[in-house]
């Protein structure tokens, strides 16, 4: 017959009751530890007393450079020792005597009988050539004096180029450095007045003459107008990259000055 769930509520289970115990037992074990712990006393350390440390600092040395090598002397060179010189000893010999003459010694035949004499025919006698030998004396011809050479002349220098007439300003010659005539109306005598200067110039821009073309009618005027020109310069006037000298007429238009 099967049990009623009642009775089985009523028994509890043996092996949940070793569960409990254990844990229960766990617990008492750490709650005694926790107390043990508590109730010890924490150990007085001792402080512990050190000695200072002493340092010492000790230079340390560099060990000495090594010394650079020596130059190796160079070996002497051996003066070349000077060569023998052997004496030769100069033998005279003896010349051998000049050979004797042989004297040749021409036996003599002994004389035969006599032949009878043949007397030749004597022919007509030749006429003797006598040769003329004339001797020509070749006279040499007496060279005639040299004349000294002639001294050399050296070459005249080239005529300097004629000025060439241009205009002052534009596409003619300009100024470096322009006149600057200094008057007051006084000088101007109470009116207008115009001078023409004609100047020419070397190639390099110095004026070397400049003269009145038209004067003002007031010499004084006309003399301050031309020292103002010579002081003044032009620059180089080059055709195709050379100066040439040149040749210009400068008008001066002088007005009153209505300050006074």
């Amino acid at each position: 017959m099967s049990q009623s769930p009642a009775l089985n509520m009523q028994t509890p289970n043996p092996m949940k009751k070793k569960i409990i115990t254990a844990l229960i037992a766990v617990v008492v074990g750490h709650m005694g530890v926790l107390w043990a712990v508590g109730q010890m006393k924490t150990p007085e350390l001792k402080p512990v007393e050190k000695e200072p440390l002493k340092v010492r600092f000790v230079k340390i040395q560099e060990p000495p450079k090594p010394l650079p090598p020596k130059p190796k002397a160079e070996p002497k060179k051996e003066k070349p020792k000077p060569k023998e010189v052997k004496e030769v000893k100069i033998v005279e010999k003896q010349l051998p005597p000049p050979p004797k003459k042989v004297e040749k010694v021409q036996q003599v035949k002994k004389a035969e009988a006599p032949k009878p004499v043949v007397k030749p025919v004597e022919a007509p006698p030749k006429p003797a050539v006598t040769t003329t030998i004339s001797e020509t004396k070749v006279v040499k011809p007496v060279p005639a004096p040299v004349a000294p050479p002639a001294p050399v002349t050296p070459p005249a220098p080239a005529a300097p180029p004629s000025p060439k007439s241009v205009s002052i300003g534009g596409s003619g010659v300009q100024w470096s450095r322009s006149p600057k005539p200094s008057y007051n109306n006084s000088d101007l005598e109470g009116q207008t007045r115009t001078v023409v200067v004609h100047i020419e110039a070397n190639e390099k821009g110095v004026i070397t003459s400049a003269r009145i073309s038209r004067s003002s009618g007031v010499p004084a005027l006309d003399d301050k107008i031309l020292r103002s020109v010579r002081s003044s310069k032009f620059k180089p006037y080059k055709e195709n990259g050379v100066a040439y000298p040149i040749s210009a007429d400068q008008p001066f238009e002088l007005t009153l000055n209505p300050h006074g």
